[in-house]
């Protein structure tokens, strides 16, 4: 981990904290700190800064902190990005927390296996394990928010409308459309389809709603290769 994460409930005192378990095995045991050291520290949802080891066994660590740094510039992105399977998900969000991205949406899509949505991984518990990784990767303290959508056309119609407004809509799609913009300033929302991509009735659904057709050139990537690939050009 590039950046130790923090929650009120390890202050001890109002510049003091205590650590156990996986911060403490990291410290340990990777980056082998001692007594005096500095470690990158962050609020989760708010400042960042540096923490001072003043105690350190192998039952806990007590560091003093000091938050004086704002985390880095969200992303302008909402990403609807198709359920896939359990592997790929945990990846995924692994990578569009460590970009930046602070909106995702998994969504429904006809080549989505049922079976996708009973998954263990998209309990509550496991997404946010997953999106911490992917903070502390990219030295970010901001928690993304995850939607889940299980039914594609009332989502399409019902609610994404309201999540588009001001907004500009590309559907990643290998057949058709324009080269994926790059490095632009506007406030996107990207689709991403499942394995295979989305069918053509749901590409004309996203249409309707006001997206546009977008490619990586003629190669087929994996979903989350496409992910990072896409929000990697759209934004510098």
């Amino acid at each position: 981990m590039n950046l130790l994460l923090l929650t009120p409930s390890d202050f001890i005192a109002e510049s003091r904290v205590r650590l156990t378990g996986r911060p403490l095995q990291h410290v340990l045991e990777v980056h082998r700190s001692q007594t005096g050291d500095s470690i990158r520290v962050g609020m989760l949802n708010g400042e960042m800064g540096e923490g001072i080891i003043v105690s350190l066994t192998e039952q806990a660590m007590e560091m003093d902190v000091c938050l004086d740094q704002a985390p880095p510039e969200p992303l302008p992105l909402t990403v609807l990005l198709a359920l896939p399977r359990p592997k790929m998900l945990k990846r995924s969000l692994q990578h569009l927390s460590s970009l930046g991205v602070k909106k995702i949406i998994l969504m429904n899509s006809y080549r989505v296996e049922k079976s996708f949505w009973q998954s263990p991984w998209l309990s509550e518990g496991k997404i946010h394990e997953q999106l911490i990784l992917g903070l502390e990767q990219a030295r970010d303290t901001l928690l993304p928010e995850v939607i889940l959508e299980k039914r594609f056309k009332p989502f399409v119609e019902d609610h994404l409308p309201a999540i588009m407004e001001d907004k500009r809509g590309f559907v990643a799609h290998p057949v058709g459309g324009v080269p994926c913009p790059h490095q632009i300033d506007d406030e996107v929302v990207l689709a991403i389809g499942p394995e295979g991509g989305f069918i053509p009735y749901e590409v004309e659904k996203l249409e309707e709603a006001g997206f546009e057709r977008i490619h990586l050139g003629s190669r087929i990537l994996r979903v989350e290769t496409a992910v990072t690939a896409i929000v990697s050009k759209l934004y510098d």
